[in-house]
């Protein structure tokens, strides 16, 4: 489909429709990286759109799904560009001859949710009653064989999870976040995410010689060596506790902007732009343009246009496809 002549720059735009089609009109090579969230496997309706993502039949036909979308991604990012995939998990649980509605982490309405799930409804030969289905690797491995570099997983804690009545294993307080990478060498710049120094030792931020006092020179006598033992900011690590804030204007899990802004920082610089094929309400572009970056932006349902218009700066461009 041929964009009109009048959007001659494609910065801060979004294009509606299938992304695995509307992500080829991005100019290739012009995202610094992708931060993004899936639909989930059968948690999700949009609409009753034909085809649409995360209500394929079983979970390996999910997986392909999502790794032809990231096909179309690894062609707009630059050669040093990365991927930041949120995704979560869910059991198998056959319930065959009824609607089973799939639990929502957020809405506590059945909008968007579909009459029937693939993830219950769908006997599927691999799997047991009560297995955990394992999606988030499923997917990043599959990312690898597609020619990804999968760099980390990292963990997103939330301390406030939604409350689970199971009693044979623990609450689920975690999903993953998967760091990938175009090529071998990329952007990243660990110093824009460092986080304060706190509780690095076993005795924390204590002073540590003898006349309990700190030793910012750090050097010591005797069979001891020079070395750093009082510093301010280390590396981020790989366990990011942010709490879940639903968003009052969607009816849908909302990833919180706390939780992309490192993904965001760490990945562009100023004035680059960030890559979104599931843009839902917004938190990419909202997030982006808060830290002086511009987005592209897909979304499958061009009626939650009216969410990022909330989000986002009026002079946003859309473009529906």
């Amino acid at each position: 489909m041929k964009i009109p002549e009048v959007f001659t720059n494609m910065q801060d735009s979004i294009l509606f429709g299938d992304c695995r089609q509307t992500l080829s009109e991005f100019p290739e090579k012009s995202a610094r990286c992708c931060v993004t969230s899936p639909p989930y496997y059968g948690l999700r309706d949009y609409g009753g759109e034909e085809h649409q993502i995360g209500q394929e039949e079983t979970p390996e036909e999910y997986i392909q799904s999502l790794v032809e979308v990231f096909r179309e991604v690894r062609n707009v990012l630059t050669d040093d560009g990365t991927l930041w995939v949120n995704i979560g998990d869910s059991y198998y649980n056959y319930r065959p001859g009824s609607i089973a509605y799939p639990k929502q982490t957020v809405s506590n309405t059945k909008q968007d949710l579909p009459d029937s799930s693939p993830k219950r409804g769908t006997r599927l030969p691999n799997l047991k009653e009560k297995d955990l289905i394992g999606i988030p690797w499923m997917l990043a491995f599959a990312l690898r064989a597609d020619g990804w570099y999968l760099r980390q997983d990292i963990i997103w804690h939330k301390p406030n999870p939604m409350p689970e009545s199971v009693k044979d294993r623990c609450t689920k307080s975690h999903e993953y976040i998967f760091l990938l990478s175009k090529n071998k060498n990329y952007y990243y710049n660990n110093e824009a995410i460092k986080e304060d120094a706190v509780g690095e030792r076993w005795a924390g931020n204590k002073p540590i010689n003898i006349n309990n006092s700190k030793d910012n020179e750090n050097t010591f006598s005797g069979l001891t060596r020079e070395r750093q033992m009082v510093y301010d900011k280390r590396n981020k690590r790989s366990v990011w506790k942010v709490t879940t804030k639903p968003y009052k204007g969607a009816h849908f899990a909302v990833f919180p902007s706390e939780l992309i802004e490192p993904c965001i920082l760490a990945a562009s610089e100023e004035y680059d732009t960030i890559l979104d094929p599931f843009m839902g309400s917004g938190t990419t572009a909202y997030t982006a343009r808060r830290n002086n970056r511009h987005y592209y932006g897909c979304e499958l349902h061009e009626d939650y246009g009216h969410l990022i218009q909330q989000r986002v700066p009026p002079s946003v461009i859309e473009l529906s496809l």
